[in-house]
């Protein structure tokens, strides 16, 4: 968000009634499944879509019929217990939804202070945006994350981030085709891409190079790095810049 600056969120409620509000959530699940049966996918994060990355090329059906796993996993060879087995962490997939203007955002919209609380305003967003499953979701100040003021709208962005079940998850992906903003300020759901593939493009990187809006790709690369989405350091390890 240009010239946004990051601030606490009793600063953020202080701004007056001269500022907009907006919040966004981050919903993420935990995903067992492999990639070409090789790659985890350890999280679903689902966001609002932009432009997709490019396909890639050579055809990974060709020139990766069993690509190598990511750093997460160096010493994994056949034989050896896969992701969800003793010994081994339970992984998971992040999401991410496609906006009105063709840029990736968060689920989310502006918010009314008069809707009683901050949450209770994103929860109405998240009805409208993702439908009914959504509606449910428990989210809580505890779920909240940052606050970024942007002043030349005048508008603050609170950004949570969720942790469901996958099969809520599901859910949400399921009903959100028939939510009342679908096809309209929202055009459908994605999910982020947490490996990078052996040629260090395809995956997380290419889908960085999307058009974001705001301070939505911040907002992600944060909560990738501070929630443990992605292994300590495989962010750097792949030259991918962080916020600061």
């Amino acid at each position: 968000m240009a010239g946004a600056r990051k601030l606490e969120l009793q600063d953020a409620l202080a701004l007056g009634p001269g500022w907009r509000h907006a919040c966004h959530a981050l919903l993420y699940a935990p995903d067992p499944g492999l990639l070409f049966g090789r790659i985890p996918l350890r999280y679903a994060v689902l966001v609002r879509p932009g432009a997709p990355p490019p396909p890639p090329s050579p055809s990974p059906s060709l020139a990766l019929p069993c690509p190598p796993l990511p750093p997460a996993f160096p010493s994994l060879r056949p034989g050896d217990p896969g992701p969800g087995a003793p010994g081994r962490p339970r992984l998971r997939p992040p999401q991410m939804q496609m906006r009105f203007d063709g840029r990736l955002g968060f689920p989310g919209g502006l918010v009314n202070l008069q809707d009683g609380s901050l949450e209770a305003g994103l929860r109405r967003e998240l009805s409208e945006e993702l439908g009914e499953a959504a509606a449910h979701v428990p989210l809580e100040r505890a779920d909240y994350r940052s606050s970024h003021a942007a002043p030349g709208p005048r508008v603050v962005a609170h950004f949570y981030a969720k942790q469901l079940t996958l099969e809520q998850l599901l859910a949400v992906e399921k009903g959100a085709p028939r939510a009342k903003d679908h096809g309209l300020e929202v055009l459908g759901l994605v999910r982020v891409p947490l490996y990078t593939l052996r040629d260090g493009v395809g995956g997380l990187p290419a889908f960085l190079e999307n058009s974001f809006i705001g301070a939505a790709k911040e907002q992600l690369l944060e909560a990738l790095q501070d929630l443990e989405l992605v292994e300590p350091g495989s962010l750097t390890a792949h030259k991918i810049s962080l916020p600061h």
